[in-house]
């Protein structure tokens, strides 16, 4: 995920500001036993190729809001539904952990992943503007 994200328009920063930090193992493991996280594997013919990270925030005005950390299917695995069932079962997570709406992050030159979450019924609510220095 992270060579592949890496080379898309804004992935570098990605990389280096939003990616979870090396080494990884801890940083799930941690997640893993929060009440107010999920992490998943999306498998096919019993086999490991995808996954997902969602956590709850809670908002300054007490209201409760999902955020997809993570999602992420091997090339070979996309377009058979791993992807689909892995971002419905986290929103299915944030829905019963009370979250009023759902965030995922798609970079700017990614229009496979904006058009995963539009089919999925996201929108986009924010763009964030950068200028290299």
């Amino acid at each position: 995920m992270r060579v592949e994200l890496g080379e898309e328009r804004g992935g570098p920063l990605w990389a280096t500001r939003e990616a979870r930090p090396e080494p990884i193992d801890p940083a799930y493991a941690a997640l893993v036993d929060r009440d107010d996280a999920a992490v998943l594997v999306g498998t096919y013919d019993d086999v490991v190729v995808g996954f997902g990270a969602a956590h709850v925030e809670v908002l300054r005005d007490g209201s409760r809001l999902g955020v997809v950390d993570e999602i992420y299917v091997e090339p070979e695995a996309r377009a058979v539904g791993v992807g689909e069932t892995l971002v419905q079962r986290l929103v299915e997570f944030c829905r019963a952990a009370g979250c009023a709406g759902v965030d995922a992050t798609a970079l700017p030159g990614d229009r496979e992943a904006k058009n995963f979450f539009e089919r999925a019924g996201f929108s986009a609510r924010l763009l964030v503007m950068h200028k290299s220095l």
